[in-house]
């Protein structure tokens, strides 16, 4: 859960968002070190004396010309790695199916017979204390820990797009068309999203609530539902 005036991501609660967080870092020192030869080229050439003596152009074609594709070089194979990784769902432990409404998620367990829910924002006058406004759902997704969840998405009516940042999980919500996307929760807890799609006037009020929980504590409440 994000905290007020953070300026970071929020903590990783999956393999795929810690590579998430580590490639951002990567970036943004790439990003720091061209901006600091910039600002030293323009520093030096507003106070040196212009000078009539001129380089080779080769050199200087051959110079700016291998440095881009070293910087591109640098950010494009980590990026097309973790690309595969998400990519990637390999015998799921879990298939979960979400289902985008105007302004609702429809959840189904496809590996359970009859375990389905709908999930609706709290109000805020019927907010339990503690809970978070705008975020908190009546029906939680649960799902084991240190698990492979497949999330198969798609929508009822409009574009909606299912996001959990803790998980490192987007995916859009498109009618008529399934959309799949995977995560490993390493650790028990609660993870709040949001649809990231603007959807129509109630867009932001249609969050999504996953709570990660051992697997004892997953079975007896997946058995008392589809009982």
């Amino acid at each position: 859960m994000a905290n007020h005036s953070q300026l970071g991501f929020q903590d990783a609660s999956s393999p795929i968002m810690e590579e998430l967080i580590q490639f951002h870092d990567h970036a943004l020192m790439v990003a720091l070190a061209i901006c600091s030869l910039v600002l030293y080229l323009l520093t030096l050439m507003l106070t040196e004396k212009l000078s009539s003596s001129t380089v080779d152009a080769q050199e200087i074609e051959l110079v700016w010309t291998i440095l881009p594709a070293m910087v591109l070089i640098t950010l494009a194979l980590p990026s097309l790695r973790i690309l595969y990784m998400m990519d990637e769902i390999n015998e799921p432990d879990l298939t979960l199916k979400a289902i985008g409404h105007q302004w609702y998620w429809t959840y189904e367990y496809t590996d359970f017979k009859d375990l389905t829910f709908d999930s609706y924002m709290i109000p805020t006058a019927d907010l339990p204390l503690g809970h978070f406004r705008l975020l908190e759902v009546d029906h939680r997704v649960i799902v084991p820990t240190s698990s492979t969840v497949r999330v198969i998405v798609t929508a009822d009516d409009v574009l909606h797009s299912w996001a959990v940042p803790s998980l490192g999980v987007k995916t859009d919500a498109i009618p008529g068309r399934l959309n799949q996307t995977s995560f490993f929760a390493t650790r028990p807890g609660v993870y709040y999203g949001q649809c990231s799609e603007i959807c129509g006037a109630n867009h932001s009020f249609m969050p999504i609530v996953v709570e990660s929980a051992p697997l004892p504590n997953f079975e007896h409440w997946s058995s008392s539902l589809s009982s």
